[in-house]
C-alpha cells in the first residue's frame, strides 16, 4: 500500500541531497536553452556540473520553433553536433536540415541528464559570488520568488566556472556589470548589446563570441551575442549547438584533471 507521507519524504530527501551535492560545483550553468544543455552534455562525467533555469520547462526557445511552427533548421556545420548526439533530421535544401522542435528540446534535455548533468528547474539566479576579482559562484532563489518580487533571502553555491546561457537578456553578465562595474573582455569593455537579424553572420557570431568574458564567467548562445554585440539569427540552431560544445571544451581545458 502507498503511504502519502513516504512519497513526500522521498521527494524531499532526494531533492535536498541533490541540492546539497551541488553547492560546490565545477561548472554552474544558468539557462536551459540549447547552448546550456549542449555544454552540460559535453562537460565531463564524473564531474560536478549543474544547470539552473527559472522556468518550469527546460529547453529555452527551442520548443516554439519559428513563430510557433514547431520545426527548426540547422545548417551543415551545426548538424555535426546533432550527429554526435544521435539526433535524426531531414534534408530540406543543400546545407539545410529540419527537425521537430519538440523532439530537439526534449532530446537535448534527455541527453544532458543521461550524461550526468543535474538540472534544477524553477530556480533563478539572483546574483553572482565574487572572490579575488573572479566570478566564483551563484546566488540562487526560487523562480517564483523572483516573479512575485518577494523579499526572501537566497542561498549560495560555489563554482570554478559559471556559464551565462540565459539567452537574449544575458542575465548573469548583466548583474555582474550592473552591481560590480567590471570591465568585460568585449569591444567596449561593457555589454555591447544584441544586433538585429542577420542569420548567417549571427550564426558565426554565436560561436565566435562564446568564450570567457570575465575571469570565471563564460557566455554562450544568444547571451554571447548580447554581451559581445552579435547579430540575432532566429530559429536556426546550429550556432547554438556549436556554441555549447565550444565553451564546454574551453572549460574542460581549465578544470583540474
Amino acid at each position: 500500500m502507498l503511504n502519502e507521507v513516504t512519497i513526500s519524504r522521498g521527494i524531499i530527501q532526494a531533492y535536498l541531497q541533490k541540492l546539497s551535492n551541488s553547492l560546490e560545483l565545477d561548472v554552474a550553468i544558468v539557462g536551459g536553452g540549447p547552448s546550456g544543455l549542449v555544454a552540460g552534455t559535453y562537460l565531463p562525467w564524473p564531474g560536478n556540473v549543474a544547470l539552473f533555469d527559472r522556468r518550469l520547462s527546460i529547453g529555452g526557445g527551442v520548443w516554439g520553433g519559428g513563430m510557433m511552427f514547431n520545426e527548426v533548421v540547422v545548417q551543415e556545420e551545426g548538424k555535426t553536433v546533432l550527429d554526435e548526439l544521435g539526433f535524426q533530421c531531414q534534408p530540406f535544401e543543400p546545407g539545410y536540415y529540419t527537425l521537430d522542435s519538440v523532439y530537439l528540446a526534449s532530446g537535448l534535455v534527455h541527453k544532458a541528464v543521461c550524461s550526468g548533468l543535474k538540472i534544477f528547474n524553477l530556480v533563478s539566479m539572483e546574483d553572482v559570488v565574487i572572490k579575488d576579482k573572479r566570478v566564483a559562484g551563484l546566488v540562487i532563489n526560487w523562480g517564483a520568488i523572483e516573479t512575485l518580487k518577494w523579499h526572501v533571502d537566497p542561498l549560495t553555491l560555489h563554482a570554478a566556472f559559471v556559464l551565462d546561457a540565459t539567452g537574449h537578456p544575458a542575465n548573469v553578465t548583466e548583474v555582474l556589470v550592473r552591481k560590480m562595474g567590471v570591465t568585460l573582455d568585449t569591444a567596449t569593455g561593457g555589454m555591447v548589446g544584441e544586433k538585429s537579424m542577420e542569420a548567417e553572420t549571427g550564426e558565426m557570431d554565436t560561436v565566435n563570441n562564446s568564450r570567457e568574458v570575465y575571469p570565471g564567467l563564460f557566455v554562450s548562445g544568444m547571451a554571447a551575442n548580447a554581451v559581445c554585440g552579435g547579430y540575432r539569427m532566429g530559429p536556426v540552431f546550429g550556432g547554438m549547438l556549436l556554441s555549447g560544445k565550444k565553451v564546454a571544451r574551453a572549460m574542460i581545458e581549465r578544470l583540474p584533471a
